[in-house]
């Protein structure tokens, strides 16, 4: 049953997904919607695009502030290709944050900025502290997108169920947060459930750094004032996004007051928020957009004009992000392949056997009660069992 749900899930969104765009795009006509792109043109699409590259800057700052140890240009780019991936491929949300780890870890030898080698317990920690700043700054401005919307006519309708909302995403990031302080317990749990569907190396690799990846989250929720930090970047990062919807609407035509389009663009967030299981929002984006712009007085082909530009600005940037990525990937594979050749046949089969799972290693050796050395340390100073992930193979 399980099973079937996994697979079929993601269909049957998509397909309500389409039905719901076929449904708006119907009702709004697809000649007025022409006309108000033809409004915009080319130059003034290109100026969305550059205002959206100026924003991802924003975010690149956002998760630095964070997370600090790891390069701006590195953040930059992972952030890049999490949201392309997020928007152009056929992939929730969710999705996207899985190859923004990957993204992450870029590179042939992806270090920090101390020089310290990258494996996946600074990915995923990473990834997560900067996935909950955003939501911190995300929550404060669907707050004041509902201070903005109220007053409105027609917009009980939207405020009660947000407020709601807004409240169970308290909560889960609340949980969220207590979550990332017990990390390493619970990725134990997750590969050792995992066990029978994934590589052995790679189910050795989880559980053998979950107490770097804990350390690694202990370390990023030390300094509270960089995640405070962070959350602010993000909420400016947000009422960014609102600009970018007020000079879109002025474009096409429709002259709002830049509250109304934080307004529109924060409640158009939050709904997106609730579907983020569907695949690029499709659909539940139209349909929010419409409906918000309806309280505003903007007409229905304006908005849907408006929702069609978000998207092809994103497709315009994220496709070429895509590609650059799919390069650099390309160049880190042919550089693992021949060293893994040469050490093939450098090693005998033994010795081979141990360079490849050094965590089955270090896990054997611990529960025969054998001590692991202390003269070796880890690049923070810690001891070499909490260097495991140094030498674990990647997950890819």
């Amino acid at each position: 049953m399980m099973k079937t749900l996994k697979k079929t899930l993601p269909v049957l969104l998509s397909l309500l997904g389409v039905a719901l765009f076929t449904f708006v795009a119907a009702k709004a006509g697809i000649h007025p919607v022409m006309e108000a792109l033809t409004k915009v043109g080319v130059g003034g699409f290109l100026l969305l695009a550059v205002c959206q590259l100026l924003v991802d800057v924003g975010l690149g700052v956002a998760w630095h502030a964070a997370v600090p140890m790891l390069g701006l240009g590195r953040l930059m780019g992972a952030r890049l290709v999490r949201d392309s991936a997020g928007s152009c491929l056929p992939f929730s949300q969710l999705g996207g944050m899985v190859i923004g780890v990957r993204a992450t870890l870029a590179g042939v030898d992806p270090r920090s900025r101390k020089g310290e080698e990258l494996h996946w317990p600074e990915g995923v920690a990473a990834n997560l502290v900067d996935i909950t700043t955003e939501v911190l700054g995300q929550i404060a401005f669907v707050l004041l997108a509902l201070l903005c919307l109220i007053g409105h006519q027609g917009a009980s309708k939207f405020v009660w169920p947000l407020m709601g909302g807004m409240a169970l995403l308290s909560l889960g990031i609340a949980g969220f947060i207590w979550t990332q302080h017990r990390g390493g317990a619970m990725i134990r749990k997750v590969a050792t459930f995992l066990g029978r569907h994934i590589a052995s190396e790679w189910r050795d690799s989880l559980i053998g750094n979950t107490e770097t990846f804990q350390a690694r989250l202990e370390s990023l929720w030390s300094r509270p004032d960089r995640i405070c930090l962070g959350a602010l970047c993000h909420l400016l990062c947000w009422m960014g996004s609102a600009a970018m919807t007020w000079l879109a609407l002025g474009l096409l035509g429709a002259h709002v007051s830049f509250l109304s389009a934080v307004a529109i663009e924060g409640v158009v967030c939050g709904i997106m928020s609730a579907g983020f299981l569907v695949p690029g929002a499709l659909g539940v984006q139209e349909a929010a957009y419409v409906a918000l712009g309806m309280i505003f007085g903007v007409d229905a082909e304006i908005s849907l004009s408006l929702s069609l530009l978000r998207r092809g600005r994103d497709i315009l940037i994220g496709i070429p992000v895509l590609l650059v990525w799919q390069i650099v990937e390309m160049r880190r594979l042919r550089h693992e392949r021949p060293g893994a050749d040469s050490l093939k046949k450098s090693q005998p089969v033994s010795s081979r056997k141990k360079v490849i799972a050094p965590a089955v290693t270090a896990l054997a050796g611990n529960i025969k009660g054998t001590t692991l050395k202390k003269d070796q340390t880890s690049r923070d100073g810690q001891s070499s069992e909490e260097n495991s992930f140094a030498t674990a193979p990647r997950i890819s």
